[in-house]
């Protein structure tokens, strides 16, 4: 017991010496002194038209005279645009890293333009800087200075369409036949809608449909998890793809009897639910037409299976509005550009680029989607 006291207070003696030696080391703390901006070279032109078909060919490069940040570090460099010298909402278009100098191509410019809010089609200013910063975390960040130039950019249409296919729907298992496309939210460029009839002739693999990307193309589709054969018809459950979640084909949606339905799907969640739709005391409208500054007036044409979806094929449309009028005199309109929901008496909905569009419009849920066809 005695040698084991003896050994403690040694222990601990020396553990207090090796702290108070410790304590006083500094050599591993790490310390920078105030940076100093980077320096962007001025630019060698004004204006840059940019090219959509040539989205991958060099636009602009950029260099720049690198931070002091007093020690020997790597640099991590933001290059940012803006629509406004005081860099409001900066959009940042790429970072390097121990590197003083960027190319940015056609697309990436033509990105950043849009995402800084200026329009297509129009010159427009654009601002951009580099902010330099250390570690990880973007600490001690210091910003260049600030150069502008004219831009001229093309549209860059972000949003995906998809189409109905399959003999629940009006195109049967032809997948180039004027296939209905899915109402995309507005706020959620992952979530699509569709409210209408779907047919069922009788039989286990009647009422069934499938989704695709591309109208005639079977690939990439979307179905259910289950594979063909042991695809029951359900109200919800969880979405398969081909390529997206595998490399054989999904299984099939469907609906147990004829009838009214709602489909929702979310691409982010994989998720579906498919419910009934009661559509009773809706309007049975004999004519729907598309008016606005964007178009002549145009009578839309509802499915023949289903008269209260309606659309116009390769409908062209110039930068302007457009609205949706009965032959009850009610004009529906809505405020988001592409798709949303438009409501009788509401505002007209905004057509911001040219283009060849397929219109339709949804007269249970006011939901419309414009598809342009060469964007």
């Amino acid at each position: 017991m005695k040698k084991f006291k003896n050994i403690s207070v040694f222990s601990i003696i020396g553990l207090v010496l090796l702290c108070l030696s410790s304590c006083d080391d500094t050599t591993d703390i790490y310390s920078v002194s105030d940076p100093s901006s980077p320096i962007l070279a001025e630019l060698n032109f004004s204006q840059i038209e940019l090219d959509a078909n040539n989205t991958n060919n060099p636009a602009l490069s950029l260099n720049w005279v690198e931070s002091d940040y007093g020690q020997q570090t790597a640099i991590n460099y933001a290059v940012q645009f803006a629509n406004d010298d005081a860099f409001t909402t900066p959009v940042t278009a790429s970072t390097v890293t121990g590197r003083n100098n960027l190319t940015l191509s056609t697309s990436e410019i033509n990105a950043a333009a849009g995402s800084a809010g200026l329009d297509p089609f129009t010159w427009g200013t654009l601002y951009t800087r580099v902010v330099a910063s250390l570690g990880s975390q973007n600490s001690e960040s210091v910003a260049s200075n600030t150069l502008q130039f004219e831009v001229y950019p093309y549209y860059n249409y972000v949003f995906n369409d998809y189409y109905l296919v399959g003999n629940g729907v009006v195109s049967g298992w032809n997948n180039n036949a004027n296939n209905p496309p899915l109402f995309r939210d507005a706020d959620n460029q992952n979530l699509y809608y569709y409210t209408g009839y779907f047919a069922n002739a009788g039989g286990f693999d009647e009422g069934r449909f499938k989704i695709l990307e591309s109208r005639g193309l079977w690939q990439p589709q979307w179905g259910v998890t289950p594979n063909e054969g042991d695809d029951n018809p359900a109200e919800s459950g969880d979405i398969a793809g081909n390529p997206g979640t595998q490399d054989g084909d999904p299984g099939r949606f469907g609906v147990p009897t004829a009838g009214y339905y709602q489909f929702t799907i979310d691409f982010s969640t994989k998720k579906y639910t498919l419910t009934p739709y009661n559509n009773a005391g809706a309007t049975d409208f004999s004519s729907i037409e598309v008016q606005g500054s964007s178009t002549e007036t145009t009578t839309l044409t509802p499915l023949t299976i289903d008269t209260h979806v309606w659309y116009a094929a390769a409908l062209h449309l110039t930068p302007g509005d457009v609205s949706f009028v009965t032959n009850t005199g009610s004009t529906w309109g809505g405020s988001t550009g592409f798709s949303g929901v438009a409501t009788d008496g509401g505002g007209p909905i905004p057509v911001i680029v040219e283009d060849d569009y397929d219109v339709w419009f949804n007269d249970l849920t006011g939901r419309y989607i414009l598809v342009p066809l060469n964007l």
